[in-house]
């Protein structure tokens, strides 16, 4: 009696032992495959907090592809600010290969008046057409802005509705948006 004992202790062990190592082994597997899928390319549009449709931000991101696939400005702020020579570069096609990954797209608050004479010494009537542009931004204050890692576009809010400047703004961040996904030095846009 003792024997058929031992061995049904025998096969109970081992059956654990056997269940033990079936659930590390789809442990291992599980982490093995996770890490193996990488992180998601995120899902093509935008993340529209604008009083725009989504089909105008398309419209708007079509144009600057149109834009850059002709000619790419790589120092407007430059010439602007320091009187420097255009580089200008031809046109690239691989800008209509570039979508918009989860963009957002928001307006933000205009810095008013005397916040801005405070800091600049200049004056600007309300609304002022300008937000705080954050680093690593040429310029403290700008019309509108382009971040990349978490990709978003932030305005002046006093653009919203104001003509064809809102389009002039949001598509000029657009292109900006495509040239970093093409990896062009944005240093001067």
């Amino acid at each position: 009696m003792q024997s058929t004992a031992a061995r049904a202790d025998g096969f109970l062990k081992s059956g654990i032992e056997a269940m033990r190592l079936q659930s590390r082994v789809a442990v291992l597997l599980t982490l093995v495959l996770a890490g193996c899928g990488g992180r998601a390319t995120p899902a093509a549009g935008f993340i529209n907090q604008t009083r725009h449709s989504d089909s105008e931000l398309q419209s708007l991101w079509q144009a600057a592809q149109q834009n850059l696939s002709q000619q790419i400005d790589l120092n407007p702020l430059e010439q602007e600010m320091n009187n420097a020579a255009p580089h200008i570069l031809p046109g690239d096609a691989r800008v209509w290969t570039v979508s918009p990954r989860q963009l957002a797209v928001s307006s933000q608050a205009d810095i008013s008046a005397a916040t801005f004479y405070a800091a600049t010494g200049r004056l600007r009537p309300d609304p002022t057409g300008l937000i705080t542009c954050p680093q690593p931004c040429n310029v403290n204050y700008a019309p509108a802005y382009s971040l990349y890692r978490q990709p978003m576009i932030r305005y002046a809010a006093s653009w919203e509705f104001s003509g064809n400047n809102f389009d002039v703004l949001v598509e000029y961040e657009f292109e900006n948006q495509i040239l970093n996904a093409l990896r062009y030095d944005l240093k001067w846009r």
